[in-house]
Protein backbone atom coordinates (compact mmCIF):
# COMPACT_ATOMS: atom_id res chain seq x y z
CA UNK A 1 0.00 0.00 0.00
CA UNK A 2 1.24 3.50 -0.81
CA UNK A 3 1.70 5.91 2.13
CA UNK A 4 -0.93 8.62 2.57
CA UNK A 5 -0.26 12.33 3.14
CA UNK A 6 -3.01 14.81 4.11
CA UNK A 7 -2.70 18.52 3.26
CA UNK A 8 -4.27 20.67 5.99
CA UNK A 9 -4.44 24.35 6.80
CA UNK A 10 -6.81 27.24 7.18
CA UNK A 11 -8.91 28.40 4.18
CA UNK A 12 -7.29 29.95 1.12
CA UNK A 13 -3.64 29.10 1.83
CA UNK A 14 -3.28 27.19 -1.46
CA UNK A 15 -3.98 23.58 -0.47
CA UNK A 16 -5.88 22.74 -3.67
CA UNK A 17 -3.27 24.50 -5.83
CA UNK A 18 -0.58 22.37 -4.17
CA UNK A 19 -2.73 19.23 -4.62
CA UNK A 20 -3.08 19.91 -8.36
CA UNK A 21 0.64 20.68 -8.66
CA UNK A 22 1.64 17.44 -6.91
CA UNK A 23 -0.83 15.24 -8.82
CA UNK A 24 -0.24 17.09 -12.10
CA UNK A 25 -3.96 17.42 -12.57
CA UNK A 26 -6.80 19.90 -12.30
CA UNK A 27 -8.93 17.62 -10.16
CA UNK A 28 -9.26 20.05 -7.24
CA UNK A 29 -11.44 23.13 -7.75
CA UNK A 30 -9.48 26.37 -7.23
CA UNK A 31 -10.74 29.90 -6.66
CA UNK A 32 -9.77 32.98 -4.66
CA UNK A 33 -12.84 32.52 -2.46
CA UNK A 34 -12.23 30.82 0.91
CA UNK A 35 -14.16 27.60 1.51
CA UNK A 36 -14.21 26.40 -2.10
CA UNK A 37 -12.89 22.96 -1.07
CA UNK A 38 -15.20 21.14 1.32
CA UNK A 39 -14.89 17.39 0.85
CA UNK A 40 -11.78 15.22 0.82
CA UNK A 41 -10.16 14.78 -2.60
CA UNK A 42 -7.66 11.97 -3.19
CA UNK A 43 -4.89 11.80 -5.80
CA UNK A 44 -1.63 9.98 -6.51
CA UNK A 45 1.77 11.68 -6.58
CA UNK A 46 4.57 10.27 -8.75
CA UNK A 47 7.96 12.02 -8.62
CA UNK A 48 11.00 10.04 -9.75
CA UNK A 49 11.02 6.96 -7.47
CA UNK A 50 8.63 8.49 -4.94
CA UNK A 51 4.93 7.56 -5.00
CA UNK A 52 2.26 8.31 -2.42
CA UNK A 53 -1.41 9.20 -2.00
CA UNK A 54 -2.25 12.84 -1.27
CA UNK A 55 -5.51 14.10 0.31
CA UNK A 56 -6.78 17.63 -0.28
CA UNK A 57 -8.99 18.95 2.53
CA UNK A 58 -11.17 21.95 3.26
CA UNK A 59 -9.90 24.80 5.38
CA UNK A 60 -9.96 24.38 9.15
CA UNK A 61 -11.32 27.52 10.76
CA UNK A 62 -12.55 28.77 14.15
CA UNK A 63 -15.68 30.19 12.50
CA UNK A 64 -17.87 27.17 13.11
CA UNK A 65 -21.24 27.37 11.35
CA UNK A 66 -22.90 24.05 10.55
CA UNK A 67 -21.12 23.60 7.20
CA UNK A 68 -17.81 24.72 8.75
CA UNK A 69 -18.11 21.98 11.37
CA UNK A 70 -18.68 19.38 8.65
CA UNK A 71 -15.67 20.65 6.66
CA UNK A 72 -13.47 20.45 9.76
CA UNK A 73 -14.78 16.94 10.47
CA UNK A 74 -13.70 15.90 6.95
CA UNK A 75 -10.22 17.39 7.49
CA UNK A 76 -9.83 15.65 10.86
CA UNK A 77 -10.83 12.35 9.25
CA UNK A 78 -8.13 12.90 6.60
CA UNK A 79 -5.55 13.45 9.36
CA UNK A 80 -6.64 10.22 11.03
CA UNK A 81 -6.40 8.28 7.73
CA UNK A 82 -2.98 9.72 6.83
CA UNK A 83 0.49 8.40 7.60
CA UNK A 84 1.94 11.93 7.47
CA UNK A 85 0.45 15.43 7.55
CA UNK A 86 1.55 18.38 5.42
CA UNK A 87 0.60 21.60 7.21
CA UNK A 88 0.39 24.58 4.85
CA UNK A 89 0.53 28.23 5.94
CA UNK A 90 0.46 31.48 3.96
CA UNK A 91 3.89 33.15 3.73
CA UNK A 92 2.43 36.50 2.70
CA UNK A 93 -0.14 36.67 5.53
CA UNK A 94 2.17 35.32 8.22
CA UNK A 95 1.18 33.08 11.12
CA UNK A 96 -2.39 33.63 12.34
CA UNK A 97 -4.30 32.49 15.48
CA UNK A 98 -6.03 29.86 13.30
CA UNK A 99 -2.62 28.50 12.26
CA UNK A 100 -1.68 28.17 15.94
CA UNK A 101 -4.98 26.38 16.67
CA UNK A 102 -4.34 23.92 13.82
CA UNK A 103 -0.75 23.36 15.00
CA UNK A 104 -2.05 22.41 18.46
CA UNK A 105 -4.54 19.99 16.87
CA UNK A 106 -1.79 18.36 14.83
CA UNK A 107 0.48 17.94 17.84
CA UNK A 108 -2.33 16.10 19.66
CA UNK A 109 -2.87 13.82 16.62
CA UNK A 110 0.49 12.14 17.12
CA UNK A 111 1.09 12.05 13.35
CA UNK A 112 4.40 13.17 11.75
CA UNK A 113 3.84 16.79 10.66
CA UNK A 114 5.74 18.63 7.91
CA UNK A 115 5.38 22.41 7.75
CA UNK A 116 5.40 24.25 4.40
CA UNK A 117 5.11 28.01 3.85
CA UNK A 118 3.27 28.73 0.59
CA UNK A 119 3.02 31.87 -1.56
CA UNK A 120 6.69 32.78 -1.12
CA UNK A 121 7.11 33.93 -4.71
CA UNK A 122 8.88 37.32 -4.73
CA UNK A 123 9.97 36.93 -1.08
CA UNK A 124 13.39 36.14 0.35
CA UNK A 125 13.15 32.36 1.05
CA UNK A 126 15.05 32.58 4.35
CA UNK A 127 12.94 35.48 5.63
CA UNK A 128 9.57 34.13 4.41
CA UNK A 129 9.69 31.21 6.86
CA UNK A 130 10.87 33.05 10.00
CA UNK A 131 7.37 33.51 11.50
CA UNK A 132 6.50 29.83 10.94
CA UNK A 133 9.19 28.67 13.40
CA UNK A 134 7.00 29.84 16.29
CA UNK A 135 4.55 26.99 15.50
CA UNK A 136 7.11 24.55 16.89
CA UNK A 137 6.70 21.98 14.13
CA UNK A 138 10.26 21.77 12.87
CA UNK A 139 11.98 23.53 9.97
CA UNK A 140 9.47 25.21 7.60
CA UNK A 141 9.98 24.71 3.86
CA UNK A 142 9.32 27.67 1.50
CA UNK A 143 7.29 26.82 -1.61
CA UNK A 144 5.23 28.54 -4.29
CA UNK A 145 2.58 26.03 -5.37
CA UNK A 146 1.24 28.22 -8.16
CA UNK A 147 4.67 28.36 -9.85
CA UNK A 148 5.97 24.97 -8.71
CA UNK A 149 9.06 26.23 -6.90
CA UNK A 150 10.19 24.20 -3.91
CA UNK A 151 7.94 21.24 -4.76
CA UNK A 152 10.75 18.73 -5.34
CA UNK A 153 12.43 19.69 -2.06
CA UNK A 154 9.09 19.35 -0.29
CA UNK A 155 8.48 15.82 -1.63
CA UNK A 156 12.00 14.64 -0.82
CA UNK A 157 11.59 16.03 2.71
CA UNK A 158 8.41 13.98 3.10
CA UNK A 159 10.11 10.87 1.71
CA UNK A 160 13.95 11.02 1.84
CA UNK A 161 14.08 7.43 0.54
CA UNK A 162 12.15 5.92 -2.41
CA UNK A 163 8.80 4.56 -1.30
CA UNK A 164 8.92 0.77 -1.26
CA UNK A 165 5.76 -1.24 -1.75
CA UNK A 166 5.30 -4.97 -1.58
CA UNK A 167 5.90 -6.73 -4.87
CA UNK A 168 2.73 -8.45 -5.99
CA UNK A 169 2.09 -10.44 -9.18
CA UNK A 170 0.73 -8.26 -11.96
CA UNK A 171 -2.95 -8.96 -12.58
CA UNK A 172 -5.08 -7.41 -15.30
CA UNK A 173 -6.90 -4.46 -13.72
CA UNK A 174 -10.67 -4.69 -14.05
CA UNK A 175 -12.21 -1.66 -15.69
CA UNK A 176 -13.84 0.74 -13.26
CA UNK A 177 -17.30 2.00 -14.20
CA UNK A 178 -17.32 5.78 -13.81
CA UNK A 179 -20.67 6.70 -12.29
CA UNK A 180 -21.53 10.41 -12.14
CA UNK A 181 -24.25 11.31 -9.62
CA UNK A 182 -26.04 14.34 -11.07
CA UNK A 183 -29.05 16.49 -10.21
CA UNK A 184 -30.26 19.84 -8.99
CA UNK A 185 -29.10 21.22 -5.62
CA UNK A 186 -30.41 19.57 -2.45
CA UNK A 187 -31.99 16.50 -4.08
CA UNK A 188 -29.83 14.15 -1.97
CA UNK A 189 -26.82 13.39 -4.19
CA UNK A 190 -24.27 13.44 -1.36
CA UNK A 191 -26.57 11.46 0.94
CA UNK A 192 -26.92 8.88 -1.82
CA UNK A 193 -23.14 8.81 -2.37
CA UNK A 194 -22.55 8.14 1.33
CA UNK A 195 -25.26 5.46 1.38
CA UNK A 196 -23.72 3.68 -1.61
CA UNK A 197 -20.28 3.83 0.02
CA UNK A 198 -21.50 2.83 3.47
CA UNK A 199 -19.66 5.73 5.16
CA UNK A 200 -19.88 9.50 5.69
CA UNK A 201 -17.46 10.25 2.85
CA UNK A 202 -18.86 13.58 1.62
CA UNK A 203 -20.51 16.47 3.44
CA UNK A 204 -24.28 16.39 3.72
CA UNK A 205 -26.25 19.47 4.79
CA UNK A 206 -29.76 20.83 4.21
CA UNK A 207 -28.50 24.02 2.57
CA UNK A 208 -28.30 23.86 -1.26
CA UNK A 209 -24.82 24.11 -2.77
CA UNK A 210 -22.97 22.27 0.02
CA UNK A 211 -20.99 20.27 -2.55
CA UNK A 212 -18.70 22.55 -4.57
CA UNK A 213 -16.33 20.19 -6.39
CA UNK A 214 -16.68 16.89 -8.25
CA UNK A 215 -15.37 14.21 -5.87
CA UNK A 216 -14.04 10.95 -7.37
CA UNK A 217 -14.35 7.97 -5.00
CA UNK A 218 -13.37 4.37 -5.82
CA UNK A 219 -15.74 1.60 -4.73
CA UNK A 220 -15.67 -2.19 -5.02
CA UNK A 221 -18.96 -4.07 -4.68
CA UNK A 222 -19.43 -7.77 -5.33
CA UNK A 223 -16.07 -7.88 -7.16
CA UNK A 224 -17.10 -5.06 -9.50
CA UNK A 225 -15.17 -1.79 -9.52
CA UNK A 226 -16.78 1.65 -9.67
CA UNK A 227 -15.67 5.26 -9.43
CA UNK A 228 -18.45 7.33 -7.88
CA UNK A 229 -18.41 11.00 -8.85
CA UNK A 230 -20.38 13.18 -6.44
CA UNK A 231 -21.08 16.49 -8.17
CA UNK A 232 -22.35 19.94 -7.35
CA UNK A 233 -26.03 20.62 -8.04
CA UNK A 234 -26.72 22.80 -11.06
CA UNK A 235 -29.25 25.62 -10.75
CA UNK A 236 -30.73 27.75 -13.49
CA UNK A 237 -28.11 29.90 -15.19
CA UNK A 238 -29.69 33.20 -14.08
CA UNK A 239 -29.40 32.09 -10.43
CA UNK A 240 -25.69 31.23 -10.70
CA UNK A 241 -23.80 34.36 -9.65
CA UNK A 242 -20.87 33.37 -7.41
CA UNK A 243 -17.62 32.51 -9.19
CA UNK A 244 -17.06 29.21 -7.28
CA UNK A 245 -20.54 28.04 -8.28
CA UNK A 246 -19.80 28.82 -11.93
CA UNK A 247 -16.65 26.70 -11.67
CA UNK A 248 -18.72 23.95 -10.01
CA UNK A 249 -21.13 23.90 -12.95
CA UNK A 250 -18.23 23.41 -15.37
CA UNK A 251 -16.81 20.59 -13.23
CA UNK A 252 -20.22 18.89 -13.14
CA UNK A 253 -20.63 19.05 -16.92
CA UNK A 254 -17.09 17.66 -17.28
CA UNK A 255 -18.01 14.83 -14.91
CA UNK A 256 -20.92 13.91 -17.19
CA UNK A 257 -18.62 13.85 -20.21
CA UNK A 258 -16.00 11.75 -18.35
CA UNK A 259 -18.50 9.21 -16.99
CA UNK A 260 -19.67 5.88 -18.39
CA UNK A 261 -23.06 6.03 -16.68
CA UNK A 262 -24.99 8.95 -15.17
CA UNK A 263 -27.14 8.37 -12.09
CA UNK A 264 -29.61 11.24 -12.26
CA UNK A 265 -31.29 12.12 -8.94
CA UNK A 266 -34.72 13.78 -8.79
CA UNK A 267 -36.54 14.97 -5.66
CA UNK A 268 -39.81 13.00 -5.73
CA UNK A 269 -41.60 15.73 -3.78
CA UNK A 270 -40.70 18.41 -6.33
CA UNK A 271 -40.98 16.36 -9.51
CA UNK A 272 -39.28 17.08 -12.83
CA UNK A 273 -38.28 20.68 -13.50
CA UNK A 274 -37.20 22.48 -16.65
CA UNK A 275 -33.62 22.37 -15.33
CA UNK A 276 -33.85 18.57 -15.00
CA UNK A 277 -34.96 18.30 -18.61
CA UNK A 278 -32.05 20.46 -19.79
CA UNK A 279 -29.50 18.41 -17.83
CA UNK A 280 -30.98 15.13 -19.05
CA UNK A 281 -30.85 16.52 -22.58
CA UNK A 282 -27.12 17.17 -22.11
CA UNK A 283 -26.64 13.59 -20.84
CA UNK A 284 -28.48 12.31 -23.92
CA UNK A 285 -26.43 14.56 -26.20
CA UNK A 286 -23.26 13.11 -24.67
CA UNK A 287 -24.56 9.59 -25.33
CA UNK A 288 -24.08 8.44 -21.74
CA UNK A 289 -25.72 5.49 -20.02
CA UNK A 290 -28.49 6.68 -17.71
CA UNK A 291 -30.21 5.49 -14.54
CA UNK A 292 -32.81 7.70 -12.82
CA UNK A 293 -33.30 7.72 -9.04
CA UNK A 294 -36.39 9.44 -7.65
CA UNK A 295 -35.33 10.24 -4.08
CA UNK A 296 -37.14 11.13 -0.83
CA UNK A 297 -39.87 8.64 -1.74
CA UNK A 298 -40.32 7.37 1.83
CA UNK A 299 -42.00 10.48 3.21
CA UNK A 300 -44.67 10.80 0.49
CA UNK A 301 -48.33 9.77 0.71
CA UNK A 302 -49.73 7.25 -1.78
CA UNK A 303 -51.69 9.98 -3.53
CA UNK A 304 -48.55 12.10 -3.88
CA UNK A 305 -46.62 9.08 -5.19
CA UNK A 306 -49.24 8.29 -7.83
CA UNK A 307 -49.26 11.90 -9.00
CA UNK A 308 -45.43 12.04 -9.06
CA UNK A 309 -45.16 8.80 -11.07
CA UNK A 310 -47.65 10.00 -13.68
CA UNK A 311 -45.82 13.34 -14.01
CA UNK A 312 -42.37 11.71 -14.19
CA UNK A 313 -43.48 9.17 -16.81
CA UNK A 314 -44.93 11.97 -18.94
CA UNK A 315 -41.92 14.28 -18.73
CA UNK A 316 -39.26 11.59 -19.13
CA UNK A 317 -40.70 9.82 -22.16
CA UNK A 318 -37.71 11.03 -24.23
CA UNK A 319 -35.37 8.93 -22.04
CA UNK A 320 -37.63 5.90 -21.71
CA UNK A 321 -34.63 3.62 -22.26
CA UNK A 322 -33.49 4.49 -18.70
CA UNK A 323 -34.53 2.47 -15.66
CA UNK A 324 -36.35 4.53 -13.00
CA UNK A 325 -35.94 3.66 -9.30
CA UNK A 326 -37.94 5.13 -6.42
CA UNK A 327 -35.62 5.30 -3.41
CA UNK A 328 -34.80 6.81 -0.05
CA UNK A 329 -31.11 7.69 0.11
CA UNK A 330 -31.49 8.64 3.79
CA UNK A 331 -32.89 5.26 4.86
CA UNK A 332 -31.33 3.14 2.13
CA UNK A 333 -34.51 1.67 0.64
CA UNK A 334 -34.06 0.80 -3.05
CA UNK A 335 -30.43 1.96 -3.16
CA UNK A 336 -28.91 -1.51 -3.65
CA UNK A 337 -31.01 -2.06 -6.79
CA UNK A 338 -29.38 0.95 -8.44
CA UNK A 339 -26.17 -1.02 -8.99
CA UNK A 340 -28.03 -3.64 -11.07
CA UNK A 341 -29.28 -0.94 -13.43
CA UNK A 342 -25.87 0.77 -13.55
CA UNK A 343 -24.25 -2.54 -14.54
CA UNK A 344 -26.98 -3.15 -17.12
CA UNK A 345 -26.52 0.33 -18.61
CA UNK A 346 -22.74 -0.11 -18.86
CA UNK A 347 -22.99 -3.59 -20.40
CA UNK A 348 -25.58 -2.37 -22.90
CA UNK A 349 -23.45 0.63 -23.85
CA UNK A 350 -20.37 -1.53 -24.47
CA UNK A 351 -22.08 -4.51 -26.10
CA UNK A 352 -20.45 -5.74 -29.33
CA UNK A 353 -22.86 -5.92 -32.28
CA UNK A 354 -22.50 -7.80 -35.58
CA UNK A 355 -23.36 -6.69 -39.12
CA UNK A 356 -25.36 -9.83 -40.10
CA UNK A 357 -27.53 -9.67 -36.99
CA UNK A 358 -28.17 -5.93 -37.35
CA UNK A 359 -29.10 -6.39 -41.03
CA UNK A 360 -31.56 -9.17 -40.12
CA UNK A 361 -33.14 -6.94 -37.48
CA UNK A 362 -33.41 -4.15 -40.05
CA UNK A 363 -35.38 -6.46 -42.34
CA UNK A 364 -37.62 -7.47 -39.42
CA UNK A 365 -38.26 -3.80 -38.64
CA UNK A 366 -39.33 -3.12 -42.24
CA UNK A 367 -41.60 -6.17 -42.21
CA UNK A 368 -43.21 -4.90 -39.01
CA UNK A 369 -43.58 -1.33 -40.23
CA UNK A 370 -42.77 -0.45 -43.83
CA UNK A 371 -40.83 2.74 -44.57
CA UNK A 372 -42.99 5.53 -46.03
CA UNK A 373 -43.36 6.53 -49.67
CA UNK A 374 -41.47 9.63 -50.80
CA UNK A 375 -42.54 11.14 -54.14
CA UNK A 376 -44.23 7.87 -55.01
CA UNK A 377 -41.16 5.74 -54.24
CA UNK A 378 -40.68 3.75 -51.06
CA UNK A 379 -37.59 4.50 -49.01
CA UNK A 380 -35.23 1.51 -49.20
CA UNK A 381 -33.24 0.41 -46.15
CA UNK A 382 -30.62 -2.04 -47.46
CA UNK A 383 -28.40 -3.13 -44.58
CA UNK A 384 -27.05 -2.10 -41.16
CA UNK A 385 -23.69 -2.42 -39.44
CA UNK A 386 -22.17 -1.33 -36.10
CA UNK A 387 -20.61 2.11 -36.06
CA UNK A 388 -19.16 2.03 -32.54
CA UNK A 389 -20.16 1.49 -28.95
CA UNK A 390 -20.47 3.43 -25.71
CA UNK A 391 -23.06 4.45 -26.79
CA UNK A 392 -24.09 1.82 -29.37
CA UNK A 393 -24.14 3.33 -32.84
CA UNK A 394 -25.90 1.61 -35.75
CA UNK A 395 -25.25 2.73 -39.31
CA UNK A 396 -28.07 2.10 -41.81
CA UNK A 397 -27.49 2.30 -45.57
CA UNK A 398 -30.21 2.84 -48.17
CA UNK A 399 -31.81 5.23 -50.66
CA UNK A 400 -33.67 8.49 -50.03
CA UNK A 401 -32.77 8.36 -46.32
CA UNK A 402 -32.61 12.14 -46.09
CA UNK A 403 -36.38 12.15 -46.62
CA UNK A 404 -37.05 9.63 -43.84
CA UNK A 405 -39.42 11.28 -41.32
CA UNK A 406 -38.44 11.64 -37.65
CA UNK A 407 -41.27 9.33 -36.59
CA UNK A 408 -39.77 6.41 -38.54
CA UNK A 409 -36.29 7.18 -37.27
CA UNK A 410 -37.60 7.00 -33.69
CA UNK A 411 -39.40 3.75 -34.51
CA UNK A 412 -36.14 2.19 -35.72
CA UNK A 413 -34.20 3.37 -32.65
CA UNK A 414 -36.87 1.92 -30.33
CA UNK A 415 -37.04 -1.33 -32.37
CA UNK A 416 -33.29 -1.92 -32.14
CA UNK A 417 -33.31 -0.95 -28.45
CA UNK A 418 -35.92 -3.60 -27.63
CA UNK A 419 -34.62 -6.41 -29.85
CA UNK A 420 -31.01 -5.95 -28.63
CA UNK A 421 -32.08 -5.50 -24.98
CA UNK A 422 -30.09 -2.28 -24.76
CA UNK A 423 -31.51 -0.76 -21.59
CA UNK A 424 -29.95 2.16 -19.81
CA UNK A 425 -28.20 3.54 -22.87
CA UNK A 426 -29.35 5.57 -25.87
CA UNK A 427 -29.01 3.94 -29.28
CA UNK A 428 -27.60 6.25 -31.93
CA UNK A 429 -28.83 5.61 -35.49
CA UNK A 430 -26.80 7.04 -38.36
CA UNK A 431 -28.27 7.02 -41.87
CA UNK A 432 -26.11 6.94 -44.98
CA UNK A 433 -27.69 7.35 -48.38
CA UNK A 434 -26.18 5.16 -51.12
CA UNK A 435 -25.20 7.08 -54.22
CA UNK A 436 -26.98 6.31 -57.49
CA UNK A 437 -24.21 5.10 -59.85
CA UNK A 438 -26.09 6.56 -62.86
CA UNK A 439 -26.73 9.96 -61.24
CA UNK A 440 -23.84 11.76 -62.99
CA UNK A 441 -24.17 9.99 -66.33
CA UNK A 442 -25.97 11.66 -69.20
CA UNK A 443 -27.98 9.93 -71.89
CA UNK A 444 -26.34 9.52 -75.30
Amino acid sequence: MLPVVAIVGRPNVGKSTLFNRLTRSRDALISAFPGTTRDRQYGEVKLNDIRFIIIDTGGITEEMDEVGKLITKQALQAIEDADKVLFLVDGQAGVTPEDRMIADTLRRSGKPVFLAVNKTEGLDPSLSVVDAYELGLGTPLPIAAVHGSGITSLVTSLFPEPVKTEETPEEPAEHSIKLAIIGRPNVGKSTLTNRMLGEERVIVHDSPGTTRDSIFIPLERFEKHYTLIDTAGIRKRKKVSEVPEKFSVVKTLQAIEDSNVVLYVIDGRLGVSEQDLKLLGFVLECGKGLVIAVNKWDGMSQEARDHAKATIDRHLDFVRFARIHYISALHGSGVGNLFDSVNEAYESATQKLSTPYLSRLLQQAQATHQPPLVHGRRVKLRYAHPGGHNPPRIVIHGNQLNALPDSYRKFLAHFFQEKLNLYGTPVMIEFRTSENPFHKKTRR
